[in-house]
């Protein structure tokens, strides 16, 4: 028996991930907290990082104007946790640290009982879980009663997206936002940086000397970045009316994704240097005309259809969406980054509504070896699949002689789990961000030049879209979306993956 062992060099790229801090004692005030988010996120991974011991001096205050009281308030906690099938030890230490502010978001005297509640030693973590309409007005009211900067203690916040509705909005709204916070005292939460596997795109590419030389335009043959939902707009019909699969995940997420993938190596693992790379990603997005737009994007609705057996309706037999609604609920774009690094690799992104499946995935594809030496079999190109959900992990597949006597070959995967790789599930991402968050760690958050980088790049499409260039194309639900869209990696002698 033997075996041989290459060994690879060290990758220079050591320069180790910030240590993270032990919180002081802070208190967390969720504006907006009758939502949905609260009971089904924010609740469960506050009280997961307290069992876990993330944190022990902490006060949870809760800002709506529904007329509960700190008791109704608690009852709601305990029932998201039972929810959440969350443990029942320790909860009465954590329901205890919770409050309630009954108050409308413009009514300065709510944001005053708020300043007396809280410790003035204590850091302030503001989260605003309400409509984007009410973010100005609510920051506002937070600066005027003292309680965004602060002598003697730290003040954040936090902003759930969507942040803004075009470029301009969203600058109007950094703009207000910057009255009463420094930039570095701003979180704008993609919940899609706190998974697990987006996380790891980072420690694989630089924490490992075998993948950064071939991270470029010699090796790469182009680079495919899916988001794919089962479900339909369900109740966000209201939402999804004034944004569409565009605005809603390509803009953030799909970006968000996309810039970590191709971003250069940081000058270090701090949050600015990792931040300032992601903008040069979007800076370096070559501008879409009207003519681009039209060839290589593609825009859906989705009609009646099956999916996992059940007949489900059309986008516009939806509750809440308008009869001559023009909103998309799929999206996909062949993007071209003008940089060393990748000139003249494609860069192809879609997400849609019912499809056939649920997957979020970024697949980058390897150009095949300069002559075929096998062929007889199979011998597709190396690609290295990032898997965000489900089944979080990395897959790489490779090219092998299959058992016998002859020389046929096929391809094969060598598959890492997070689940099995390390005994234990993976945590949920709005716990990292949560806990980011109190300790001041923006690394996971946007900051205001990448919101606006991004919406630089994606206002021209979706006026495009709106005066009609790239029609909107029909596709059956259960299926993975219109048929034009796999024209896109076709352009240049590709196919996606299958759905």
């Amino acid at each position: 028996m033997f075996s041989i062992v290459v060994a690879m060099r060290a990758n220079p790229f050591a320069l180790g991930l910030p240590s993270r801090r032990r919180p002081r004692p802070f208190a967390l005030v969720v504006y907006g907290v009758t939502g949905d988010l609260t009971r089904k996120k924010l609740i469960p991974s506050l009280f997961s990082l307290f069992r876990e011991g993330s944190f022990d001096e902490f006060r949870i205050i809760g800002f709506a104007r529904r007329p509960w009281t700190d008791h109704s308030f608690r009852d709601v906690v305990n029932a998201a946790l039972d929810e959440a099938a969350a443990p029942a030890d320790e909860r009465d230490v954590f329901l205890q640290a919770c409050s309630y502010i009954a108050s409308d978001f413009d009514d300065s005297a709510g944001y005053r009982r708020l300043a007396e509640l809280v410790d003035p030693a204590a850091d302030l973590i503001h989260y605003l879980s309400t409509p984007p309409d009410r973010y100005e007005v609510i920051t506002a009211r937070i600066g005027e009663a003292g309680l965004a900067k602060r002598p003697g203690a730290v003040s954040r916040i936090v902003v759930e997206k969507p942040f803004g509705r075009d470029g301009r909005s969203a600058k109007v709204l950094n703009d207000a936002i910057a009255e009463r916070f420094d930039e570095e005292s701003v979180y704008r939460i993609d919940h899609y940086l706190g998974k697990e596997t987006v996380q790891n795109i980072a420690v694989l590419r630089f924490g490992n000397g075998i993948f950064e030389p071939v991270w470029n335009n010699r090796y790469v043959d182009y680079v495919e970045i899916t988001v794919a939902e089962s479900v339909g707009v369900g109740s966000r019909a209201g939402y999804y009316e004034g944004s569409g699969a565009f605005k809603d995940m390509v803009q953030n997420h799909l970006m968000q994704l996309l810039a970590l993938t191709a971003m250069e190596p940081p000058s270090s693992l701090r949050a600015d240097a990792i931040r300032t790379e992601k903008v040069k990603v979007f800076r370096s997005l070559r501008p879409m005309d009207e003519a681009a737009i039209d060839a290589y994007t593609v825009r859906g609705r989705y009609t009646e259809g099956f999916v996992d057996g059940e007949r489900v309706p059309s986008y516009l037999q939806e509750a809440g969406v308008a009869p001559d609604s023009k909103i998309e609920t799929f999206a996909a774009l062949c993007l071209r980054l003008d940089s060393w690094r990748w000139s003249g690799v494609p860069f192809i992104l879609r997400t849609g509504k019912r499809l056939s499946r649920r997957l979020s995935e970024i697949a980058v594809h390897f150009k095949k070896p300069p002559l075929d030496f096998f062929p007889h079999g199979t011998n597709d190109s190396n690609s290295l699949v990032f898997r965000i959900q489900p089944d979080e992990g990395l897959t790489l597949y490779l090219n092998t002689k299959l058992p016998g006597l002859n020389d046929r070959s096929r391809a094969v995967s060598m598959d890492f789990l997070y689940g099995t790789g390390f005994g234990s599930p993976s945590p949920d991402a709005y716990e990292r961000l949560l806990l980011d968050a109190i300790v001041g760690d923006g690394t996971l958050y946007t900051r205001r030049d990448e919101v606006e980088a991004s919406w630089a790049f994606a206002d021209p499409i979706r006026q495009a879209w709106d005066a009609g260039i790239s029609p909107l194309r029909e596709y059956k639900s259960g299926t993975s979306g219109p048929d034009e869209a796999a024209g896109l990696p076709r352009t240049f002698g590709r196919t996606w993956r299958r759905l």
